[in-house]
């Protein structure tokens, strides 16, 4: 070791000064002549920061474009890719350019791959492609092998083909050579396989991705991971979120759409991300604002309870002017959307029955029931109101009675509210077999339709006294109110009112559940003096059980 470190020491005096070699012992200085002559054959002032190498012969990076390359460039059909081949042969990279060029101009020309084919894809030129792929698939360039994986997928390979296998097995071991881009491809591609291969292949890259997850730097890939994100794990979600928030600006529109839409599946609220995608959705033009933009974006808005006042102005106005060219599913998907938001846009909603009104043929019952249970939870009245409920009342004499008994008391009870209700309507809804098939399902499930049924029966009783016999109708249990779910400010009223009571007993009542389904807060009755008076005796109609005996005094308020 000693004697090599003299050696290299001399070489390095001798260069900068060929005197200082003479002035060693011999037995330092001879070995360094050997040594000099042969390694400076070449170049004498070659510095010790280069590279060693001639500098005349650089390495060839990229290799030349070949006849093969040209062909396959200009090939517009299928057979032409194959005749190429056929003619010149190539290398194993070559053959991985071909069969993706091939599978490119065949899904152009013929559409999708039926199936496996076997007279298709036994062609003899098409398999020796494919088996010189496979035969040198470790010189096949990283993208190019990706993109040939790709392609035996759309190709409807079976799994058991060797080719497949040779290019699972490369891409499995390259995965920590493999750019972050092309790991995306891998999981986007990969995500709906389930061969137990390709499984553990997009398993692996995502592992990957996890870990490299500071290298993506595009907008593009981090739209296509978050849209693939119900096979990642929480934290890669959480770091892909960081990343669509850094790079949001650069997202074009349809990135937006894959994110939110992306997010609502995956019930994902992430309120700063969906503030950032608002601001720059809004700088877009108008060009980018396509119909399915709209819709999904609605969506997804509506999925997440995500309110934003300038991006449903702006989607509403892009939206108005193409509202008759809509399906009546599209319709129905934008106003349902907007209603669980609770936003009314009048023109749009004015648009929406008007396309009713016009296209209600087309329309399903279903379609119809989404319409009005939106409507009512808007409390929106169509102006030109008479066209619209005639056509409504229309379709519903015919199938109400056929809706199954859930979504049958949301219609009506919607037309309770839009004050379209028909007795016949209201008197099928509170018999007690109806009744008993609304208490089949969760608790919260079945007090939300106990109190819409106490409503629906409150609307016969107040506006068609006539046609409800109190005496043979069911009896529906009140929606009681728990002492957990008070306010602060209804406790506070509840003490206030005592105190004006006197604090007499039976002269107030608290948090009363009516029959009619709502909860007044406190009540009293006073006599011509504004006297509390004992309520326990007198009658009550709005309580479950009536009340007492005795009629309200003479000059008495309730």
């Amino acid at each position: 070791m000693a004697s090599r470190l003299v050696g290299r020491c001399v070489r390095l005096l001798s260069w900068s000064s060929p005197q200082a070699a003479a002035r060693l012992p011999p037995a330092a200085a001879g070995p360094a002549e050997v040594l000099r002559s042969k390694g400076w054959l070449w170049d004498t002032q070659r510095f010790l920061c280069e590279k060693t190498g001639i500098k005349d012969e650089p390495y060839p990076t990229t290799p030349p474009h070949t006849q093969l390359d040209e062909l396959l460039d200009k090939a517009a059909a299928p057979e032409d890719v194959l005749c190429a081949w056929a003619e010149h042969g190539g290398s194993g990279n070559q053959a991985a350019a071909a069969l993706v060029r091939w599978t490119q101009l065949m899904l152009k020309t013929r559409g999708e791959f039926e199936g496996h084919d076997p007279e298709q894809q036994m062609d003899a030129r098409l398999q020796d492609m494919m088996r010189s792929m496979s035969r040198q698939v470790s010189a096949v360039w990283n993208g190019n092998l990706v993109n040939v994986l790709r392609t035996l997928w759309v190709m409807k390979v079976p799994s058991t083909d060797a080719a497949l296998g040779s290019v699972q097995t490369e891409v499995l071991w390259r995965l920590r050579r493999l750019t972050y881009k092309h790991l995306g491809h891998l999981v986007d591609w990969g995500a709906a396989r389930r061969a137990p291969r390709d499984v553990a292949l997009v398993s692996a890259a995502l592992k990957q991705l996890e870990l490299r997850w500071t290298e993506i730097a595009d907008a593009k890939t981090v739209s296509v991971l978050i849209a693939n994100g119900g096979h990642m794990s929480p934290t890669l979600m959480d770091r892909l979120e960081d990343k669509a928030l850094e790079l949001a600006e650069s997202f074009s529109a349809e990135d937006i759409r894959k994110v939110c839409v992306s997010l609502a599946a995956q019930s994902r609220r992430s309120v700063p991300l969906l503030r950032a995608v608002s601001y720059h959705l809004l700088q877009k033009p108008s060009s980018e604002f396509t119909t399915p933009l709209i819709l999904d974006l609605a969506f997804a808005y509506g999925k997440l309870n995500f309110n934003h006042s300038q991006v449903f102005q702006r989607m509403a106005s892009e939206l108005l002017p193409r509202v008759p060219e809509l399906s009546p599913l599209d319709v129905m998907r934008c106003a349902k959307s907007l209603g669980f938001l609770k936003w009314l846009h009048f023109p749009l909603f004015e648009a929406f029955a008007e396309h009713y009104a016009a296209n209600s043929q087309k329309y399903s019952t279903l379609q119809l029931c989404n319409l009005l249970m939106t409507f009512a939870r808007l409390g929106f009245q169509p102006s030109a109101g008479d066209e619209f409920y005639n056509k409504v009342h229309v379709v519903m004499e015919e199938f109400l009675t056929g809706l199954e008994p859930f979504l049958q008391t949301d219609v009506v009870w919607s037309l309770c509210v839009l004050q379209q209700a028909k007795p016949h309507h209201l008197t099928r809804l509170i018999q007690q077999n109806h009744v008993d098939k609304l208490s089949e399902g969760s608790l919260a499930q079945v007090e939300n339709y106990r109190l819409k049924l106490l409503h629906i029966a409150a609307t016969l009783n107040l506006e068609n006294p006539g046609s409800w016999d109190s005496a043979r109708s069911p009896s529906i249990p009140p929606v009681l109110t728990s002492s957990s779910s008070v306010s602060d400010l209804r406790s506070s009223l509840r003490e206030a009112l005592q105190s004006l009571a006197g604090g007499g007993a039976g002269a107030l009542r608290t948090g009363v559940d009516t029959m009619y389904g709502w909860t007044i807060d406190g009540e009293m009755v006073v006599d011509g003096y504004n006297k509390p008076v004992d309520l326990s005796t007198l009658k009550a109609p709005h309580l479950p059980g009536g009340g007492g005996t005795q009629n309200l005094p003479e000059g008495a308020r309730r």
